[in-house]
């Protein structure tokens, strides 16, 4: 064995004397390479027949050839042109039983020599093998639980990898591998967000485009994969059942049950787990505002930036979410619109749905308000196609739904004028920018233009002018309905007990664990419960003070007491405002909302905010689509598909569409028309269910009935009573199998 390492050692030591003097003049020694480069392809060819049957000693010998000749590759170019092709094949046939060191070192040499310029770059399929392996590897270290030794450890290196070089290629693998962990929810930090936010911040357009599609659309891709897994085909444990009972048992049949089985006790463990708290991208960045400035400046203001018009309408889609998301101020960003907002402009829709995105109620008016009339200009008038004017009045509504001061009255004045346009996409257009100041702003429309609700609203004084930079007062909206749906509650119980009230306000009705578990279909729960408390009493009985006093002064003149009387009134009003304030205030500060009180408050607001006064389609038409806005969340983009939704009103359909219409509404109509036994058949087909003993009695063949219908009739009275009494007691026991018992 001494005899052994002496010699393995002389051969290094030769092979780094043979390298030293090779690197001082090279074609002196190019017959000593060669033959060291024949003893390479030899071994090479041994360890390939049995690559699992090598001995230490070859593998030793092999590894340092490998490492000789990677390192004088370049001395010899011309005779060693196979060699990197050898090293790529070792790594795809045998990667699974290259020992370590020997992997290390095969990929160390393909690294030497591309940096020696022998080879250019790693062929497509050692790209492929690479990434896979670091998915997989980190995967598999992640699936127990977060290593987050090794996830720091190579967070880090992929960041070098972008911040070392911004120009360089290389920084492409970084977005992969991170965008690749972020959608299957194995780096849900933030320091995967400042990789792909250098990645947005880079000087290379593939890198960018990857970067900045990360932050549109990285969290849609993860939500996406998450719901494809919940969305697994489900088990029918009824239909398994009833096969085994049926068929043969075999152990197949067997070990089918003991599967499903598993896999439905694998979901309901999955189900009753907490949902990981998966934060938005948007609410992971450190410094939002400096992000938001350094895209604009770097890849839209600046001349030198070479990314095309697709690539900046993404990065300007980037910058205006993290504008309107975080309410940040980049001044400069509303002056680039400007040139942009023609209707000659390509993709002039993603423009104009990037700024209603950028803009929000801290933006000061003076600034939207020349792009506001900048596109009422160029897309709203007489002489523009009905597409462009609706798409104009639609993207007007959208920004000033978020910064309302950005209109004045001359200009609403004439947009409001639009609704009496033939156009249908005009005409709704207009009505939605109608309606929407009819809600927020009533005083900037004409008296006959404001609406009953808004006129009376503006005489009461409920509806006040709004001020730029206001702010609403932080409170639960909807709350004092819970509070009238509670006391209706209270005096449902007084009545139905006989006005014991202490019994429904102890403590003990506090603590009901069933008010914090709601089904899902389940609406009515009672999760408030009563306190009796003194100072509502108090309250009550000073609020009736004021008119008793009020009534009974003889004293006073009639006059004087018309006037007392308006003056109490008001004080009384007063009164049964601050007592509503300081009930709810106090509910809010010293109750817990459990989650049957969340979603009693959910259907009040739903029902306070559909008009009753409408038809009762209408009404529900009208609760689906406030229903639809409440479920859309601030996260959300706004897109060019709606700024264009009311221009499709506008265009007029070609003969194709109009039969496709046509043939939508025959199949829904048929649909409709469907008999209950129909659809019930449908879904035992798509159940693998048959029909029952009767349906398949009345499609059998009639001559094949007619010898049993004619059997029937030659049965005499004692026959009859015969199977009448064997039919009452089949029916007992359940049939002729006797399923009952």
């Amino acid at each position: 064995m001494k005899r052994k390492v002496g010699a393995l050692e002389k051969v290094d030591a030769d092979l780094s004397s043979l390298q030293y003097k090779i690197r001082r003049d090279p074609a002196s020694y190019k017959e000593d390479f060669l033959g060291q480069y024949e003893q390479y392809e030899a071994q090479r060819q041994i360890f390939m027949q049995a690559p699992a049957s090598a001995t230490d000693t070859g593998i030793i010998s092999f590894r340092e050839l490998i490492d000789f000749i990677a390192h004088v590759a370049d001395c010899y170019p011309t005779d060693v042109t196979q060699f990197p092709e050898d090293l790529i094949q070792l790594l795809n046939l045998h990667h699974g039983h290259l020992e370590p060191e020997l992997r290390e070192k095969v990929v160390g040499s393909l690294v030497l020599l591309r940096r020696k310029d022998i080879i250019n770059s790693p062929s497509k399929s050692l790209r492929a093998l690479l990434y896979q392996k670091c998915l997989s590897d980190l995967r598999t270290s992640n699936a127990k639980t977060t290593n987050h030794r090794l996830n720091r450890t190579f967070q880090t290196v992929l960041s070098n990898l972008l911040t070392s070089d911004r120009t360089s290629p290389s920084g492409l693998w970084a977005v992969k591998i991170t965008r690749e962990l972020w959608k299957r929810q194995i780096w849900t930090d933030s320091k995967a967000v400042e990789i792909m936010k250098e990645a947005s911040l880079a000087d290379n357009e593939k890198i960018i485009a990857g970067g900045v599609r990360f932050f549109l659309g990285g969290d849609k891709e993860r939500e996406e994969l998450e719901d494809d897994s919940s969305d697994e085909e489900a088990v029918d444990m009824g239909k398994i059942k009833h096969q085994i009972g049926i068929n043969k048992k075999t152990k197949k049949k067997a070990r089918q049950m003991e599967n499903a089985m598993a896999t439905v006790k694998r979901k309901e463990r999955k189900k009753k787990q907490p949902h990981p708290l998966n934060f938005s991208a948007f609410h992971l960045l450190h410094d939002a505002q400096g992000f938001a400035e350094n895209l604009f400046y770097k890849h839209l203001q600046n001349s030198k930036s070479k990314l095309n018009l697709e690539q900046k309408l993404l990065v300007l889609q980037l910058v205006s979410r993290l504008v309107g998301l975080h309410k940040l101020t980049v001044m400069s960003l509303y002056s680039y619109f400007i040139k942009y907002l023609t209707p000659r402009q390509p993709s002039v829709t993603s423009f104009l749905a990037s700024l209603a995105q950028a803009t929000h109620n801290l933006v000061p008016p003076d600034i939207l308000e020349p792009l506001v009339k900048k596109i009422a200009d160029e897309f709203v008038s007489e002489a523009a196609a009905a597409e462009v004017a609706s798409a104009g009045l639609n993207a007007i509504r959208e920004v000033c739904m978020r910064q309302p001061l950005a209109m004045n009255k001359t200009l609403l004045e004439d947009l409001v004028t639009y609704r009496k346009s033939k156009d249908k996409g005009i005409m709704m257009a207009s009505k939605g920018l109608l309606g929407l100041y009819r809600e927020i702003a009533p005083d900037m429309l004409q008296k006959r233009d404001r609406g009953k609700e808004a006129a009376m609203g503006l005489r009461s004084g409920e509806r006040k002018d709004q001020r730029f930079g206001e702010e609403a007062v932080g409170r639960i909206e909807g709350l004092e309905l819970l509070e009238k749906w509670r006391e209706g509650e209270k005096q449902k119980k007084e009545a139905t007990m006989g006005g014991e009230v202490g019994k429904y306000t102890s403590d003990d009705d506090v603590d009901d664990e069933d008010d914090w578990e709601v089904d899902e279909d389940d609406s009515d729960s009672d999760g408030w419960q009563n306190v009796s408390s003194d100072d509502d009493a108090n309250d009550a009985n000073q609020s009736k003070t004021p008119s008793k006093k009020a009534k009974h002064n003889p004293t006073c003149p009639e006059e004087i007491e018309d006037e007392k009387w308006d003056k109490d009134g008001d004080k009384e009003n007063r009164v049964e405002e601050a007592k509503l304030d300081d009930r709810v205030s106090s509910l809010a500060t010293t109750r817990i909302l459990t989650p049957a009180d969340l979603v009693k408050l959910q259907e009040l607001r739903l029902a306070a905010s559909v008009n009753n006064a409408l038809p009762a389609s209408q009404r529900k038409r009208a609760a689906a689509a406030h229903q639809a806005a409440l479920q859309r969340h601030i996260d959300d983009p706004f897109t060019a598909a709606e700024i264009e939704g009311l221009a499709s009103l506008s265009s007029k359909s070609t003969k194709e569409q109009r039969i496709a219409i046509a043939k939508a509404g025959r199949e829904d109509q048929d649909e409709v028309r469907k008999s209950t036994t129909a659809r019930r058949k449908e879904k035992k087909q798509e159940q693998g269910k048959s029909t029952t003993n009767r349906e398949k009695a009345r499609k059998k063949n009639f001559l094949m009935t007619l010898g049993k219908a004619k059997g029937k009739q030659k049965r005499s009275l004692v026959d009859r009573g015969k199977v009448l009494k064997a039919h009452k007691e089949r029916g007992k026991r359940g049939g002729k199998r006797g399923n009952k018992g």
